[in-house]
């Protein structure tokens, strides 16, 4: 989608998301993928470039791909510029761990997080030694994860992992209780902040 600007030499097209970055505002949509992972690392680069005013991040994803999660969480803690969270619809998974480890965790009221464990992304083959290090690679991968929810929800790993045992949705509500979500906003209150 492109803007129509007027400007000195005329009317000129810009990309919403060009616009959007220009006023620190980034776009989480969709599936977690590396590609999704790469964009947001240039894309936050960028700002941090730019200055260290904080960065609003719009979260809408049914998660992904881990390691392409585990890139982004990094960009995000790393950032010098503070980074303002805002789920807009769903932050499933892997979004679900972005969205909470944010300086500011903002939901909109019906919005949802889900928390749960690290699953499979393709069928299981090989014998018996390769599926042992694919298990082992999973509880690696669930302690982790389990280890940066306490740390960002202030919860033991062992309520984190009873917490994940199963796909657990919170409402907004819920997710402020658990420490996940720091405040329920509205709409207005987001285009303000």
């Amino acid at each position: 989608m492109n803007l129509l600007m007027k400007g000195s030499g005329g009317i000129t097209q810009v990309p919403l998301e060009s616009k959007m970055l220009q006023e620190r505002h980034i776009f989480i949509e969709g599936e977690i993928r590396p590609e999704m992972a790469v964009r947001f690392l240039k894309q936050m680069m960028y700002l941090n470039m730019e200055g260290t005013d904080p960065v609003s991040v719009y979260i809408n994803s049914p998660g992904g791909e881990v390691n392409s999660g585990f890139l982004m969480y990094d960009v995000i803690v790393g950032s010098r510029a503070p980074v303002r969270m805002f789920c807009t619809g769903k932050a499933y998974s892997m979004g679900a761990m972005l969205f909470a480890c944010a300086k500011e965790r903002y939901m909109l009221p019906n919005s949802e997080l889900m928390l749960h464990q690290p699953l499979l992304e393709s069928r299981v083959g090989g014998n018996v030694s390769s599926i042992r290090s694919i298990s082992d690679s999973l509880l690696e991968t669930k302690e982790k994860m389990n280890r940066i929810f306490s740390r960002h929800t202030g919860k033991t790993e062992k309520e984190i992992d009873e917490a994940t045992g199963y796909d657990h949705y919170f409402t907004p509500e819920e997710a402020v209780d658990f420490h996940l979500c720091d405040q329920i906003v509205t709409f207005q209150t987001m285009m303000e902040g």
